[in-house]
């Protein structure tokens, strides 16, 4: 069973401290999908919500959560932060995927990250249509995979 590595010998939450660890080219990508009513979904798609471009400001929001992560996951690391994407894809006939991709060159690794950023961004899709559809409903936020450091390259099997 692997270490965990968050908790101290007493059992203590703690920061792992990774003072020693070679800084190294580190990336991660996740998805998070949200199933949607027909109407959001055409709207979506579209770009036609009365709040606005749902899907531009969800990349927006989905990006600056990466570079945030720190702040609102506690025993994150900061990390300058050198790439983050998100992608929004309407899937029909209900779903909307988002995939995030986060890089940096840091002794810790960006998987939080890649998974804040897909997170938030399917909280802000909600958020902008639920005028439109309070049954929506946000799942699979999922790590696809990560790559770099000591452990090296991890990928989901198919999902």
């Amino acid at each position: 069973m692997a270490e965990i590595t968050h908790l101290d010998q007493k059992g203590q939450a703690r920061m792992v401290d990774v003072s020693d660890k070679a800084a190294s080219h580190r990336w991660a990508r996740a998805q998070a999908m949200i199933r949607v009513g027909e109407e959001l979904y055409l709207k979506l798609s579209e770009g036609a919500l009365e709040k606005g471009d749902a899907l531009a400001a969800a990349r927006i929001a989905g990006i600056q959560a990466a570079k945030r992560t720190f702040e609102l996951i506690p025993l994150c690391h900061p990390l300058p932060i050198t790439h983050a994407k998100v992608e929004i894809t309407p899937e029909p006939p209900d779903c909307i995927r988002i995939e995030s991709e986060v890089r940096t060159h840091a002794r810790t690794g960006v998987e939080m990250e890649a998974l804040m950023a897909a997170s938030v961004a399917a909280l802000t899709i909600y958020d902008m249509g639920k005028a439109v559809d309070r049954s929506m409903v946000v799942e699979e936020i999922i790590l696809l995979e990560k790559g770099g450091g000591k452990s090296g390259l991890w990928k989901r099997d198919a999902v």
